[in-house]
């Protein structure tokens, strides 16, 4: 049997065929959406743009594999657009990068600090509804919006013909103001965040919500959750590090757990995801990278990548015993965006590129290590170490630094198309 997998990433959208829950093909586009704002803190996308790349792929590998029997949809969580009575997106795409959130509330506070303490709920800077309530205030919502949803919602929905979004749980948690433990919407956060509660999606009741051609379609789910249920085989005794342009430490508990720094996510089909998410992660590295051209520039050489030249350094010298302490919190997290990286520990002997690109490495680590951490003071329980993203694919002394951090072996996923395929899966088992 086989299934489809489409994820709406930030960057690219990428398609997995399975047959028999093993791999068959893929495809990926630029998604090349972005649009300009008047605020210069939005992130917003061109959904037209998006949905017209992603039913251009599912047209095409239609027509490769006219046999298709389900699709899955995943995609970049907690951003939102908006939509019509009849179906349409009337606004663009506000993306989890968006951050209007973050400007100030009033003298004392952000829109986000103040939407968390008056509702009692996190509201993160990206987050959906937290972007919605700014926009409320500031009359930025379009007059013919009657909901909201995320992109893969919308896909979802546009490919089975609907005139509305049926969410699924992880991508519901994702916009804010939902109780996962109950799965719903929280009622009292919403009246709080002077948010209609007829405003927000309606939840998928049966993963299944509708058909396109013959295929069934599922709702759409986290991209966060396609991706562990991908990298993992056993989701039970397996924990995923995640690091591509961000970071994310993802373990799985089959009952409700709350831990400091971690969000928990529903997971589709039941139980739950405990995720953190490093706003800069793999960014942190190519923050470094940058620096490095930028220092050949001054000098008067041009140098269009640092990469090969800082592997190079790596492979010929052994880590230094005298590394200084590199923090990466160079966006802050998404409670506190106003924290910020450093370093400590310079000696007139470790201020050298060796030193620093070993520095970074261990923050990076340390930092999803911290969630790990979290996770076990929480009651969470020893598991094997999985990896992938490109970022620490790529960088074998990477990958040592995560299995110094936990202590443990790091084995990477196979690493193709995670997202689109953990989507393709999850509808494959749900035996439609």
């Amino acid at each position: 049997m086989k299934t489809l997998g489409i994820d709406i990433g930030t960057t690219t959208i990428s398609a997995a065929v399975l047959e028999d829950e093993q791999f068959l093909a893929s495809e990926t586009r630029s998604n090349g959406a972005f649009i300009p704002s008047a605020l210069a803190c939005a992130r917003e996308q061109d959904v037209e743009k998006i949905t017209q790349t992603a039913l251009s792929v599912v047209q095409m590998l239609f027509e490769r594999y006219p046999d298709i029997h389900s699709i899955g949809v995943t995609g970049q969580m907690h951003g939102i657009l908006y939509v019509d009575a009849d179906g349409n997106a009337v606004s663009p795409l506000y993306t989890w990068q968006d951050a209007r959130g973050s400007l100030p509330h009033s003298k004392a506070e952000s829109w986000v600090q103040y939407l968390t303490r008056e509702t009692g709920c996190l509201a993160a800077v990206g987050f959906g509804l937290a972007t919605h309530a700014y926009n409320l205030a500031a009359g930025l919502v379009p007059p013919a919006a009657v909901t909201c949803c995320t992109i893969g919602d919308y896909l979802a929905m546009r490919l089975c013909g609907l005139a509305a979004p049926r969410m699924d749980a992880s991508n519901a948690a994702s916009i804010g103001f939902f109780d996962a433990e109950r799965r719903a919407f929280d009622q009292n956060a919403l009246q709080k965040a002077s948010i209609d509660s007829n405003f927000v999606p309606q939840l998928a009741a049966e993963p299944v919500i509708g058909h396109f051609r013959n295929a069934a379609v599922c709702a759409a789910i986290g991209d966060n959750q396609a991706s562990f249920l991908r990298s993992v085989r056993d989701k039970t005794a397996e924990m995923l590090v995640n690091v591509g342009t961000g970071s994310q430490f993802s373990v799985f508990t089959p009952h409700y757990l709350q831990a400091h720094g971690l969000e928990t996510r529903p997971m589709p089909g039941g139980g739950y995801l405990l995720a953190g998410a490093s706003l800069c992660g793999g960014r942190a590295y190519a923050l470094l990278e940058q620096f490095f051209r930028s220092t050949a520039s001054m000098l008067g050489t041009e140098v269009h990548s640092c990469y090969d030249a800082m592997a190079r350094l790596l492979n010929e010298n052994p880590r230094p015993d005298d590394v200084p302490a590199v923090c990466t919190l160079f966006e802050g997290t998404r409670t506190d965006s106003s924290l910020t990286g450093s370093i400590s520990g310079l000696t007139t002997h470790n201020f050298t590129p060796l030193h620093l690109i070993y520095g970074v490495m261990d923050g990076m680590a340390e930092e999803l290590h911290r969630m790990y951490t979290a996770y076990r003071q929480a009651g969470g329980t020893p598991k094997r170490l999985i990896g992938s993203g490109n970022g620490l694919r790529q960088n074998r002394y990477l990958q040592q630094r995560f299995e110094t951090a936990f202590g443990c072996p790091l084995t990477l996923s196979d690493g193709r198309e995670e997202a689109a395929a953990g989507a393709a899966q999850f509808a494959a088992e749900q035996q439609i």
